[in-house]
């Protein structure tokens, strides 16, 4: 089944003063971003979402995201759209309500389930942002990272650590290599970054065939 083939497209509505023909650098077109449907704890959490959307504006980059405009999605996907960028919203049907999708996208995409919303997300995104979220957050960057590690994509995976807040899940990982159920070959790719400001030219820097950055301590990669 080709999982694009029978979403319905409810609507693009046309933004004003939109950044459409300024070219990415790093080859990075558009990000999918996962993050909660809430907001979380702290007001940090709310703060670095708008900042990503504006600099995903700034730099001409788009923003695939869940749909929604409840937490961090709602956040993330207004502050972009104030800012002149482009939204991508993919929804399924059965959450469209409980999750109140965002109309205000320039293209809002209704799935059957999940299964052809994630693939949708992929397809259309050169990198993923992981900021901080619930079990969902969690399922979908893990996701990403088995795929990049079974050598399914090359996009950069970069984890937003905003207030440590995947701390734990870091030290998860490092004691699954410690414990070697990640071994030397089968590393898990990702870089993270502690501030919201570094996201977007973290994954520039980190896209297939473009130079790595060098020098900066907010990014740390991971093997």
């Amino acid at each position: 089944m080709h999982y694009g083939e029978e979403t319905k497209k409810l609507q693009a509505v046309p933004m004003q003063q939109k950044i459409v023909n300024r070219r990415p650098a790093g080859g990075v077109r558009n990000i999918c971003v996962y993050c909660g449907s809430g907001v979380g704890g702290k007001p940090g959490y709310a703060a670095a979402a708008r900042t990503l959307g504006r600099s995903l504006a700034a730099e001409g980059v788009g923003l695939v995201y869940g749909g929604g405009s409840l937490g961090l999605m709602g956040e993330v996907a207004r502050a972009t759209l104030a800012a002149g960028g482009r939204v991508t919203g993919i929804i399924p049907a059965f959450l469209s309500d409980r999750e109140q999708m965002l109309r205000d996208v320039d293209e809002l995409v209704v799935t059957e389930d999940m299964h052809q919303r994630k693939m949708l997300m992929f397809q259309k995104s050169d990198a993923f942002v992981a900021l901080p979220g619930g079990i969902g957050t969690l399922e979908e960057l893990v996701e990403q990272l088995t795929w990049s590690q079974l050598g399914q994509h090359q996009k950069p995976v970069i984890i937003a650590n905003i207030e440590g807040f995947w701390t734990p899940f870091l030290k998860l990982l490092d004691h699954m290599r410690a414990d070697a159920f990640i071994r030397e070959d089968l590393k898990v790719r990702f870089t993270v970054v502690d501030r919201a400001e570094d996201i977007v030219k973290a994954a520039m820097a980190t896209a297939p065939g473009e130079p790595r950055a060098t020098g900066d301590a907010a990014l740390i990669s991971r093997m």
